[in-house]
Order: structure tokens, then sequence, then C-alpha cells
């Protein structure tokens, strides 16, 4: 036992700094570039409200994550908490909407990647390069080749430099432009003329996508120092930081385009302000650097739910004979990557970005909603010593906080949100005879 304790203890080799780090890596420090015409728009102008009010839903929804990952650690995360911390079957439900946002992912990152390509090769239709796309991050997908995690860092280096860029030329072109009234101002908060709750929470329900990933630091609380403190502040840390760091990139962006309603192109508008505040060098940069971080989603993300549907037909949720099969040379779940190229196909040419945003944005706050519960259920009804603030105060705030964003998401990304959970609970009734026998398990471990 002494011997297998010592083992154990060496594989905690990750500290605090090693998680918020990679939990940077997994949002990306651009997460809030391809969100700001249309968040300015749907707010008014009030896009770095919107990220600083997502950042407090996320960060108590945080402290929730680490407090449930130190008693339960697992890839799975909100499912997991979910299952353990409440019930199977709403376990079940909450996996099924992360399953969901598994299948939009690779749509909002392949939309995007055609936007940004249009906007540098514009005599080429948008159709054509989401045909090109997808064909060819399926073929890459097909062969069994993924992205290394050196690849990843330099990509990584790649974004803080054009945004040290950005933020260098931002404020020099402020400087020239009007001087310390031109770089300081509260309207990117707060502008009375154009103010409005109900539009900056609806554009919050979208914003709020900048932090989506802040949950995968839950997942290495195996390898952790102290997991039961270090995940905890990391995930917290993650969300801080991401916000703060966003609100400035948003804060000078408002500043060199202070119209909100005039962009060339809302779903885009973050280039046209690189090449008013840096010319045409930094307007290319930041699209080639925004390509090449949504090619790089595409693909993670289409073998992400490829392999995730792999291991629902393994483990019989799903029909076994089409999911559950793995190609013989690339050990590839071939049929699986098909489907998710015909699907991400299909989602690209029917929702545009904003909506198929919105849809990923209803699957996650859902599960964001379970998770802040299950803190409330497991360390408060189901622990003798209660504390009445972490215990359920702020899982309960943090609830609330989630459910404000949700319930104020376009009833387009609700409707469809709501038929997929629909389609869950008819499914799991059939799969448990009735809700009588425990769901069989989702396995995201390999994700």
């Amino acid at each position: 036992m002494s011997n297998s304790a010592e083992s154990s203890e060496l594989k905690r080799v990750l500290g605090l700094w090693d998680l918020v780090f990679y939990g940077i890596v997994l949002i990306q420090p651009i997460a809030a570039v391809g969100l700001f015409g249309i968040a300015q728009q749907l707010s008014r102008g009030h896009m770095v409200t919107t990220v600083l009010i997502a950042m407090c839903a996320m960060m108590l929804t945080a402290v929730s994550y680490g407090r449930m990952a130190s008693i339960y650690p697992s890839a799975g995360s909100a499912y997991t908490f979910v299952s353990r911390g409440l019930n199977v079957h709403l376990g079940f439900l909450a996996g099924w909407a992360m399953v969901l946002d598994y299948l939009i992912l690779p749509i909002v990152s392949t939309v995007y990647a055609a936007l940004t390509l249009t906007r540098i090769v514009p005599h080429v239709p948008f159709g054509a390069w989401v045909l090109l796309l997808i064909a060819f991050t399926t073929w890459l997908n097909l062969r069994g080749m993924r992205s290394t995690a050196r690849s990843n860092i330099i990509l990584l280096i790649a974004m803080c430099i054009v945004i040290a860029a950005f933020f260098i030329m931002s404020i020099r072109y402020l400087a020239m432009h009007g001087g310390s009234s031109a770089l300081f101002s509260l309207d990117p908060i707060y502008n009375r003329s154009t103010f409005h709750l109900h539009d900056v929470l609806t554009a919050t329900s979208f914003a709020a996508l900048t932090y989506i990933g802040f949950d995968g630091v839950t997942t290495l609380s195996e390898d952790v120092k102290n997991p039961r403190r270090n995940v905890l502040i990391a995930t917290v840390l993650v969300c801080a930081l991401t916000g703060l760091f966003s609100s400035v990139q948003i804060y000078l962006a408002a500043r060199v385009w202070p119209t909100y309603s005039n962009f060339p192109n809302a779903e885009t508008a973050f280039l046209d302000v690189c090449g008013r505040a840096g010319g045409v060098w930094l307007f290319q940069a930041m699209a080639i650097t925004l390509f090449v971080a949504c090619v790089g989603t595409t693909l993670t993300g289409q073998v992400g739910a490829a392999r995730l549907l792999y291991g629902m037909g393994r483990d019989g949720v799903l029909p076994r004979g089409f999911f559950g099969r793995l190609n013989a040379k690339t050990n590839a779940p071939a049929f699986n990557i098909i489907l998710i190229g015909v699907i991400t196909l299909a989602g690209a040419f029917t929702l545009s970005y904003e909506h198929a945003a919105e849809v990923l944005n209803f699957g996650a706050f859902l599960a964001f909603m379970g998770v802040n519960a299950a803190v409330v259920k497991t360390f408060y009804f189901e622990n003798r010593k209660r504390n009445i603030v972490t215990d359920i105060l702020a899982p309960v705030a943090g609830f609330l906080f989630c459910a404000a964003i949700w319930w104020s998401l376009p009833m387009l990304a609700k409707w469809i949100g709501a038929a997929w959970v629909l389609l869950g609970i008819v499914y799991l009734g059939v799969l448990t005879r009735g809700f009588r026998r425990p769901p069989a398990r989702l396995d995201f471990a390999e994700q």
C-alpha cells in the first residue's frame, strides 16, 4: 500500500499555473474576436459589459466545477457531476446536451473559417469555401491525422503576437485620433443613450461563447498537486483572466470603431477594426490567425464528436453496427467522421454563425445549471458540515446567472435545443424501459 501511494503521488505533477495555462490554451486568447461584430450590434455597443456579466456567471460556475472535480475527477465533466450529484437520468440528459455541443462545434468553426476566407479571397463564394473546408478536414480525420501539442503551442504564440500587435496599433491609432479622450471612455461599458438591459442580456447569451471550454481544466484533476485547492482556483482564474483579457480587446476595438451599426460585415467586424488600426498587414495577420485557429477547432471538433458517437455505439447507447465500428487501417471511426462531415455541411448551409453559436450555448448553459444544482445537493443537503455561503448561496447565484443567460437566448436556439432535449428524453425512456433502470454510461474520456 505504501508503494502504491508513492506511485500515485508521483503522478501528480501539475501545479496551479500549469492548469491555468492549459485552460487558456483550450479557450484561446482570441475567443472573443469572432463574436465582436454581432455582440456589438445585439448589445448596441456594450459587448464589454456582456463579457463582464458572463464572467460573473462563469466564475461562480467555475467554483462549482472545481468543487465537484475534487470529488469526481473525470473527463465526463458536467455529465459525471450531474449523474453523481443529482440523478443518473438527469446526468444522461446533461450528457445528451453535451453531445449537441460536440455536433454544433464543427459547424461554428467551419462557418467562421469560411467567412474569414471570403474576406481574404472575396471572389470565391462562401459555399465553395464551406465545401472545400469540410472535404479537407474530413479527409484528414479519415487518415487519422490529428493536431499535436507542439502545433497548438505554436498557434497560441502566434495568437498572442497578433493580439499584442493589435493592442499597440489600437493605442497608437487612438492617440493620433483624439488622444486621451478617444482612449479613455465609459461608452463601451455604459452609454446612457443606447443602453437597454434586454438587449445586453440577449447579447450576453451570445458573447458567453467566449468562455466555452473552461471546464476542460477539471479533466486533469487526477494529475494535479493538491487538486481540492488547485483545480478550483485554476478554473476561476481561467475565467477571470479570459474575461479581463477579452474585455481589453473588445474595449479597444469599440473605441477604434465606436459606431456599432455600420460594420461592412458583422461576422468578421474585428478584421475591419484591425484594418483601421493597423492597416492591411494587421487585417491579413488577424484573418490568417483566425482561419488557422478555426481549422484546428474543426479538425479536433469533428474527430471528438466522431469518437464520442463511437463510444456511444460501442456501449450500446447508439446502434453498434454503425456507430461502434473502427477502420482497421487508421483505427478511426470512419462512418462517424463522414456522418459528422455531412451534419457539418448541412448545418453550415442552414445556420448562420450567430445561430449556430447560440445553439452551442443552449447545451453548454444547460450543463452549467446542472453542475451548480449538483453542488447544492452534494455539499448542502448530503453533507453534515454545511456552509450556507459556499454550499448554497454561491451555487444558487451561479445557477441563476446561467439561467438568466440561457433564458435570454433567441427563440430559434431554444426551439432547436428543446427539440434535442425532447429527443433525448424520449430516447432515454426507451433505453431505460420507462425510466425503470439506470441508463447506459456515456464515455467522454476519449475526447
